[in-house]
């Protein structure tokens, strides 16, 4: 997070808050602003991804704004790109940094690459962000508001190098069970920059606690593992996609120490812990977010193995009963991100090569969605929550 940038004209620029992350301003004109877009590499110094930016406009009400995203070119697996922000990814505003809609007056120079935003704010303040924000805070008021629920229980699989928590959550019916009860992992917010993840994840906690019967019967029936938030240093700082060493929290699964990855190393533990003791795993699902792709991946060398039915049933609830607009039909991992490199594997490469779980990836637009017809608000990612929650109970219990 960067200090407050005053200019001498009117109008000021500001990122420091949770999340914020803008450090390089040019003042075009009183009512013109050049922004660069920060980005992030890894522990080489390469794959630089700038899929995050989130800032506060002060002293802005009636005045024709027009705002120039620069610095947008990245690269991703080792493969350079023109970045995460284009013409499908405009950002969204807020007038209270709670309610946020997509801002829609934009034009896109992809041999720039650059983003030029038009709008005229209607009050004295306006915040501007990727995608809606959700932040540690937001987790904590979401835990103040279920910690006394009695199907609910966190444990904290150990802290990351800020001394933040990593939440460990589970729900399930404290009532001993009348028979086995099926196992299901929820994993949300490995990169920093993919909020949308934890507004589902909020969604679906916040369905399985709730009052109603299907959700009362899944309680009885299932026990819920919620890893809500995964990179909380990175969420704080306004990060990106690594942590504070330049590692990315969904790779590294197979070469990973304490001091360079504690974040995996904690997950990874805490999975372990419940593996060797002899607890079942069902279904374990890692959510993420891109830019246009909507997509369900399995775990490497399944098709035809073991978990085929359980993924196309997976597959086929989700397309069906939820906004799940995949954009390829359901594929099987590769055991590597990268051939021949070590430490890239993803969650669930890694996950089924050390304890052969049952682990799926889920990647969620957020451009246009075709379901919705138009960009996906907060309540939609809630609403989708509670779907998925649904979704991946009846995946274990055909």
């Amino acid at each position: 997070m960067s200090g407050l940038l005053l200019f001498a004209f009117a109008v000021t620029l500001s990122s420091s808050f949770e999340g914020g992350n803008i450090r390089d301003v040019q003042h075009l004109s009183p009512t013109s602003l050049r922004i660069a877009i920060p980005g992030e590499t890894d522990q080489d110094g390469r794959n630089r991804q700038a899929n995050w930016y989130y800032f506060r406009l002060d002293h802005v009400k009636g005045k024709a704004l027009t705002l120039e995203l620069t610095n947008l070119a990245g690269e991703y697996n080792y493969q350079p790109n023109k970045g995460a922000v284009t013409a499908d990814t405009p950002p969204y505003f807020s007038n209270d940094n709670i309610t946020w809609q997509p801002l829609t007056d934009f034009t896109y120079d992809p041999a720039a690459p650059k983003l030029v935003l038009r709008l005229t704010p209607t009050r004295d303040r306006v915040w501007i962000a990727h995608i809606p924000p959700y932040t540690n805070a937001h987790l904590t008021r979401l835990y103040q508001d279920i910690r006394r629920h009695p199907a609910f229980r966190e444990t904290i699989a150990g802290r990351t190098p800020g001394g933040r928590p990593l939440r460990h959550w589970t729900i399930t019916d404290p009532a001993p069970p009348a028979s086995p009860r099926k196992v299901i992992w929820l994993m949300a917010r490995q990169h920093s920059w993919e909020a949308s993840t934890s507004w589902v994840a909020e969604g679906a906690v916040r369905y399985l606690l709730s009052d109603d019967p299907e959700a009362v019967n899944i309680r009885r029936t299932a026990i819920f593992h919620i890893l809500p938030l995964c990179d909380p240093d990175g969420v704080a700082r306004g990060g990106v996609r690594f942590n504070a060493q330049g590692f990315d929290v969904n790779r590294n699964w197979d070469t990973f120490n304490p001091r360079q990855n504690p974040e995996i190393a904690a997950l990874h533990a805490a999975i372990a812990a419940w593996v060797k003791a002899g607890n079942p795993t069902h279904l374990f699902l890692a959510m993420h977010n891109t830019e246009t792709a909507e997509y369900l991946e399995g775990p490497p060398s399944a098709g035809g193995g073991a978990f085929t039915a359980l993924g196309e049933r997976f597959f086929q609830l989700l397309t069906t009963q939820t906004t799940f607009g995949p954009t390829r039909p359901l594929f099987w991992a590769e055991p590597t991100t990268t051939a021949g490199k070590p430490g890239r594997m993803n969650v669930v490469q890694g996950l089924y090569r050390d304890f052969r779980l049952p682990a799926f990836l889920s990647e969620q637009r957020i451009s246009l969605q075709p379901k919705l017809n138009r960009r996906p608000t907060t309540q939609d990612r809630l609403h989708f929550g509670a779907a998925l929650a649904k979704a991946m109970w009846q995946a274990v219990t055909p």
